[in-house]
């Protein structure tokens, strides 16, 4: 007795294998990222190995002035690496704009007041994005060696972007907050990451605009 094979209609192989290929590419940068520094990045409480500096990444500063709970955790996590000798200076990257708005201000102003002094902290006023952060940290700063700080969804990317910058990068990331924040940014980097993988690739220079 000859058994039976049930075959799928061409047109329903088309539809099977675009489910299946297209989530792949579109997330594939994203996985990458996560695959190639995998073992480069520590969680909360961790211990990175010594580098010249904490990379602080820039967030969005309030009207008011004040810093988001992205920006404070950041600069706490900094400050946290300072305070262990982990690193020796901290470089506040950030955004400025003409009429006022001074993320690196506000960064340093945060951790001066948990004790950090001046000469110890390092203001990137062109930090816009991430790649900018990390090429102005090997290019105009001339750091070797770094710890690039923010959020969990967010360090794979800018550990990576460091490391292409020529850096010896590590990430290192705050306690993960459950918060509306959180779900957007694992979203958005999903695109984010696809502008990195495209930014080497095509060897941008430093960004004027954008941010993280």
């Amino acid at each position: 007795m000859t058994g039976s094979t049930t075959r799928i209609h061409p047109r329903y192989r088309w539809i099977v294998a675009t489910a299946v290929l297209v989530p792949t590419i579109v997330a594939g940068p994203y996985l990458f990222l996560r695959f190639a520094t995998l073992g480069d990045i520590v969680g909360p409480g961790g211990t990175p190995r010594h580098a010249d500096a904490a990379l602080v990444l820039g967030a969005k500063v309030g009207d008011d002035g004040l810093p988001s709970v992205f920006l404070q955790e950041r600069v706490d996590a900094g400050v946290n690496l300072w305070e262990r000798g982990i690193v020796d200076i901290i470089v506040m990257s950030g955004a400025t704009r003409p009429d006022g708005y001074d993320e690196p201000a506000t960064m340093r102003d945060l951790a001066l007041n948990q004790g950090v002094p001046a000469s110890a902290i390092v203001l990137d006023r062109l930090g816009v994005d991430t790649f900018s952060s990390c090429a102005n940290a090997a290019g105009p700063l001339g750091l070797r060696s770094v710890v690039v700080v923010t959020q969990q969804f967010h360090v794979p990317r800018a550990t990576w972007l460091c490391q292409q910058a020529g850096l010896d990068a590590q990430g290192y990331y705050p306690p993960i907050g459950r918060r509306a924040g959180t779900v957007t940014g694992n979203v958005r980097e999903v695109a984010a990451d696809w502008k990195a993988v495209l930014d080497v690739w095509t060897g941008r220079g430093a960004s004027t605009e954008g941010s993280e």
